[in-house]
């Protein structure tokens, strides 16, 4: 096998390779586009966002010789500055780190139940036979077809009837489950070898034990991934929040920061220094789990 990769390689014309790595650099710096400008917004003074042409990167007056700034930067340079991260804290009046804690706790709840329930339905379905599986799974599958939409008003009067609108019981109850977490265990749970779990039960393992201890740290890798799927869209999730949270201090982040726009002027300054405060949990969210994610990628491409 190694001596096929080398000769797969020593295959590959130089010029293939050009085009394969200016393919990916291009695609790379179109994808961190958004955050290079979002951060960059963040640190500009609120009166310097809405000129033309924008500026794209800091450039303080210290690094020029001289303390100025040479003609072709005079007007699209500026000084960094931490004035909209300490407008954001004034004009939330502190809120922000509450919004911030209200979506850790959120998110971090709904990434928990989901990946536990999903698991367990999708361990139910790979696993075991009972009456009605594959047509209790197909009608499963056929609610993806539902946009999100058109349960929103559905979903809001049951969590009225039960007591839990402005709450945050309301906002993630909803969040437990879904098809796409259940479909994703279930396929995975199906390339588990069934011999471990056949083992597991002759040495008097219950079914519990055997989801637990057995097929649960061997679906790590799908765990990992429907962990960073679940936590990046529950942390992201605006309209829920919105709709179901009336009291300001029980706002999510993404909610909160919504309410800083004006009806007829809007700081980018200062929505920008909000959306950096939240990018930095799902990065950190994101390196945490990267290995057991891109070992369930691994798992895929290797065989024998």
């Amino acid at each position: 096998m190694a001596l096929a990769r080398r000769r797969s390689r020593a295959a590959t014309p130089p010029i293939a390779k050009l085009v394969i790595w200016s393919v990916l650099i291009v695609t790379t710096v179109v994808s961190l586009f958004p955050m290079f400008w979002m951060l960059s917004t963040a640190f500009t003074p609120g009166s310097a966002t809405i000129k033309a042409p924008p500026s794209l990167i800091p450039v303080p007056a210290e690094l020029f010789d001289g303390g100025s700034l040479p003609s072709w930067a005079q007007t699209r340079a500026y000084v960094p500055t931490l004035a909209n991260f300490d407008d954001l804290v004034r004009q939330t009046r502190g809120n922000i780190w509450r919004w911030l804690g209200n979506s850790a706790v959120i998110a971090l709840a709904i990434t928990l139940f989901h990946v536990l329930f999903a698991s367990m339905a999708g361990y139910a379905f790979a696993r075991k036979e009972f009456p009605g599986r594959n047509l209790m799974f197909g009608l499963l599958l056929s609610t993806l077809m539902i946009p999100v939409q058109v349960t929103l008003v559905p979903n809001f009067l049951l969590i009225s009837r039960l007591n839990l609108a402005d709450s945050y019981l309301g906002v993630i109850l909803p969040g437990f489950a879904d098809v796409f977490g259940i479909f994703l265990m279930k396929q995975y749970m199906q390339t588990l070898p069934r011999e471990i779990e056949d083992a597991a039960r002759v040495d008097g393992a219950n079914e519990w034990n055997v989801f637990w201890r057995i097929v649960l740290p061997l679906a790590k890798p799908a765990v990992a991934t429907l962990a960073i799927f679940m936590f990046m869209r529950s942390w992201n999730n605006f309209l829920w929040p919105l709709i179901v949270l009336r009291t300001g201090s029980r706002y999510t982040l993404p909610a909160g920061v919504a309410t800083l726009q004006g009806e007829f002027s809007t700081n980018q300054g200062l929505i920008m220094a909000g959306a950096a405060i939240a990018a930095v949990p799902m990065i950190v969210f994101f390196l945490i789990f990267q290995p057991a994610f891109l070992g369930g990628i691994r798992i895929g491409a290797l065989k024998g």
